[in-house]
């Protein structure tokens, strides 16, 4: 935790702190947010992340996550969400393998805003989600866990200025494992998830921001945990389309070692 990476992350969130309209855009930061989709409205998401996996991985050398996310407002309060990745897996020459794509895992999820941020309350917004993972990727292939996944996570967002945000996660992986595709917690069994991010509000049409994730099983086994950090943010080029964008660098076998993605979403 006093790596560079952490450091760097810690530098940034101050910065961001120090420089002082809430983001609605959840993406590219894996930090969830406490906003759902209006009612009758959905919500489109789309981003391709290319990652330089960590040399523990060998032979796996790098994954390319092309992802899909359609979000719907059920109720008032109330979004459900399909999400599913098409994966690309580079290997080490030596490997029979050498490069593998498909369909990964598939996500279900449903998002429950509990309370909202009100005007001079010291009160944070609330929400809590729940995600089921389908195993529908190929396990032979290390395109999918062979695991349906069952994780709880509860979020905590506050405006700290007209402009900043702050955003605070934290979970629980219930059964089945973390992965998507070779990145993520191989363990199977109960993950504590958690993660912050501070956004803030540049211009009317610009947001950057900053995120520390991370993941551990509760055995804390050494070296075999998550921790990643995020630079990036959104341009909005249409008033409900947003291109998204980040630099991620991470710590352990389960995070990659640095990465970068690029992503659209869309209000309709």
């Amino acid at each position: 935790m006093k790596g560079p990476v952490f450091q760097l992350s810690l530098l940034c969130i101050v910065l961001l702190l120090v420089l002082t309209a809430q983001v609605e855009a959840q993406q590219p930061f894996y930090t969830d947010d406490a906003d759902v989709t209006p009612r009758r409205h959905f919500h489109f998401q789309f981003h391709n992340e290319f990652d330089v996996l960590a040399r523990s991985a060998f032979p796996n050398l790098k994954q390319n996550t092309a992802d899909f996310e359609l979000d719907y407002g059920l109720f008032k309060n109330v979004e459900i969400g399909i999400e599913a990745p098409f994966l690309t897996i580079v290997n080490d020459h030596g490997e029979l393998q050498r490069r593998v794509s498909g369909i990964g895992d598939t996500n279900l999820s449903m998002k429950y805003n509990v309370l909202r941020e009100k005007e001079r309350s010291r009160l944070p917004a609330m929400a809590i989600t729940f995600n089921m993972e389908l195993p529908t990727g190929s396990v032979s292939r290390q395109l999918g866990s062979g695991l349906a996944d069952f994780y709880l996570n509860g979020v905590l967002q506050k405006s700290l200025t007209s402009r900043t945000t702050l955003r605070l996660n934290g979970g629980i992986l219930f059964s089945g494992n973390e992965t998507t595709g070779v990145v993520g917690i191989k363990a199977r069994g109960t993950v504590l998830t958690g993660g912050a991010s501070v956004v803030r509000q540049f211009t009317k049409r610009l947001d950057l921001g900053v995120e520390l994730v991370g993941a551990e099983t509760t055995s804390f086994s050494l070296g075999k945990g998550q921790l990643q950090t995020q630079v990036g943010g959104n341009f909005a080029f249409l008033n409900n389309a947003t291109l998204d964008f980040g630099i991620v660098a991470g710590k352990y076998i389960a995070s990659p070692r640095i990465g970068a993605q690029l992503g659209v979403s869309i209000e309709f």
